[in-house]
C-alpha cells in the first residue's frame, strides 16, 4: 500500500502484527484493572462498612501515580520500553497475587477485617507507583511500532480498545463479584493479566532514544514539562481536557440523579451510568471508519463546547430518557475530544521525549478524572445538586471560550 492508501485504511494499524499484539495485551490488561478497581471498592466497603474508605483506595493509587508521573517519564525514555512494560505489567501480576492471597478463607480467619483493609491500601499504593511507569509506556511503544502516518488511525484504535476494555472489566467484575466471589474474581484477574503478560511479551525491543548519562535526571525530567508549555497547541489540548472533565463531572452525581431528581431506582442507575461509555464506544468505532481529516483543532473546541452544553441540559432535566440520550452524545463528544487530544500528543511530541511528554500527560489525566469527582462532591454541598452540575458545564463552557482566545494555534491546528 502507498502512504495515502494507509492514511484512508481504517484498518492500516490492525495490519500491523505487532500493533496487533500491544492493542490485544493492552486490552486484557485493562480488563484486568478494571475488575481490579471495581472488586477492591466493594470489598474494602464489606470490611470496613464505611463509605469513606472507598475514597481512600481512589487517594492511595492517585497520590503515588501523580508523584511518581515526571520521574517515571524520564525513566521510560532512557530505558528499553519492552522490559520496562513486561516488569511493570509483572509487577501489577503480584499485587493480584497479593491480593488474592488476602481474599482466601484462612487470611480471613487468621487477620481481622482493619488489618486486611490496610493490607489493600498498601498493595494499591504500590500499584500506584507502578501504574506511574507502566501507563505512559503503551503510547511511546504504540508510535515506534506503527509509522507516522498511521498514527492517527492507531491512537484511535488504542483508545477504543481501552474504553472497551475499562467499560466490560468494570461491567463484568461486578458479575464475577456477585457468581464467584473476591477469591474467584481475584483469580480471574490473574489469569487476564498473565496471559496478556504472555502476548506483551512477543514485542520487540524498543531501545531508549536517550543516554541516562546525557542530562542529569532533574534537568531531564523539566524539560518534559517546558516542552508541553512550550507547545501551544499540546498544552491547549491537554488543558482542555483537564478543566472540561475537573468541572464537567456530571457522571459522579449520576447517582444523586437517579435516585433522588429521576427516581429511576438501581435499574435507572444502571442505565445513566453506561450511557456516556455507549456514547463514547460507538464515536470511537465511527472515527475509526470516518476520521475527522481537517480543521481537527477547531472540532476539538466545538466537541468540548458541545460537552459543556450536555452538562447544562443533564442538570436541568427531569425526562429519564432525554438524560440518558444527552449523556450518551456526552460520552459521544467526550470520545471525540480524546481521539484528537492523543493524535495531538503523538504527533507533536518528539520521539526522544514521548515518555516525558506522556508521564505530564497522565498528571493532567489523572487529576482531572479524580480532583472532578471530588469537586463535583464539593460543589453539590456547597450549591446543591442540580446547581452544581449547571455550574460545571458553564464553567467548561468559559474555559473553550479562553481557550478559542488564548491558543489560536491549537484552534487552527490540522494534522
Amino acid at each position: 500500500m502507498t502512504e495515502a492508501q494507509l492514511t484512508k485504511d481504517p484498518f492500516a494499524a490492525v495490519r500491523i502484527h505487532e500493533f496487533r499484539n500491544l492493542i490485544t495485551g493492552r486490552f486484557l490488561f485493562i480488563m484486568g484493572l478494571r475488575m481490579m478497581s471495581t472488586l477492591v471498592g466493594w470489598w474494602v466497603y464489606n470490611l470496613t462498612n464505611a463509605a469513606i474508605a472507598i475514597g481512600i483506595v481512589g487517594l492511595s493509587e492517585f497520590i503515588p501515580a501523580v508523584s511518581f508521573a515526571l520521574y517515571a517519564g524520564h525513566i521510560i525514555d532512557t530505558s528499553e520500553k519492552r522490559k520496562l512494560l513486561l516488569r511493570g505489567i509483572t509487577l501489577y501480576l503480584t499485587a493480584a497475587l497479593i491480593l488474592l492471597l488476602l481474599s482466601t478463607p484462612f487470611t480471613a480467619t487468621h487477620i481481622q477485617n482493619r488489618q486486611i483493609a490496610i493490607c489493600i491500601y498498601a498493595v494499591i499504593f504500590c500499584t500506584g507507583i507502578v501504574r506511574s511507569f507502566a501507563g505512559p509506556v503503551f503510547g511511546v511503544m504504540l508510535a515506534q511500532i506503527v509509522p507516522r502516518s498511521t498514527l492517527q488511525n492507531a491512537t484511535t484504535w488504542n483508545q477504543g480498545a481501552w474504553l472497551s476494555a475499562s467499560v466490560s472489566g468494570h461491567a463484568i467484575g461486578g458479575f464475577l463479584i456477585a457468581g464467584l466471589g473476591n477469591t474467584g474474581t481475584l483469580l480471574t484477574i490473574v489469569i487476564l493479566i498473565s496471559i496478556a503478560l504472555i502476548i506483551l511479551s512477543r514485542l520487540k525491543p524498543k531501545p531508549a532514544l536517550n543516554e541516562r548519562g546525557e542530562k542529569k535526571t532533574w534537568e531531564s525530567v523539566t524539560e518534559g514539562l517546558r516542552f508541553v508549555f512550550r507547545t501551544k497547541e499540546l498544552l491547549g489540548a491537554i488543558s482542555l481536557d483537564l478543566f472540561a472533565v475537573l468541572f464537567g463531572g456530571a457522571v459522579a452525581m449520576v447517582p444523586v440523579y437517579a435516585r433522588d431528581i429521576l427516581k429511576v431506582g438501581a435499574q435507572g442507575f444502571g442505565f445513566l451510568n453506561g450511557a456516556s461509555d455507549l456514547g463514547s464506544i460507538i464515536i470511537i468505532i465511527t472515527l475509526t471508519f470516518f476520521p475527522i481529516r481537517k480543521n481537527q483543532g477547531r472540532k476539538l473546541l466545538f466537541a468540548v463546547a458541545g460537552f459543556g452544553a450536555c452538562i447544562i441540559i443533564f442538570g436541568l432535566s427531569k425526562i429519564f430518557m432525554l438524560s440518558f440520550l444527552i449523556l450518551m452524545l456526552s460520552g459521544a463528544l467526550d470520545g471525540i475530544s480524546v481521539v484528537t487530544r492523543g493524535t495531538i500528543t503523538q504527533l507533536k511530541t518528539p520521539d526522544n521525549m514521548r515518555g516525558r511528554v506522556l508521564s505530564v500527560n497522565s498528571i493532567f489525566i489523572n487529576s482531572s478524572n479524580e480532583l472532578g469527582q471530588f469537586e463535583s462532591g464539593v460543589a453539590a454541598s456547597i450549591m446543591g445538586n442540580v446547581p452544581s452540575v449547571v455550574f460545571g458545564g458553564c464553567m467548561t463552557l468559559l474555559v473553550v471560550a479562553i481557550t478559542w482566545s488564548k491558543a489560536p494555534s491549537l484552534r487552527k491546528m490540522e494534522y
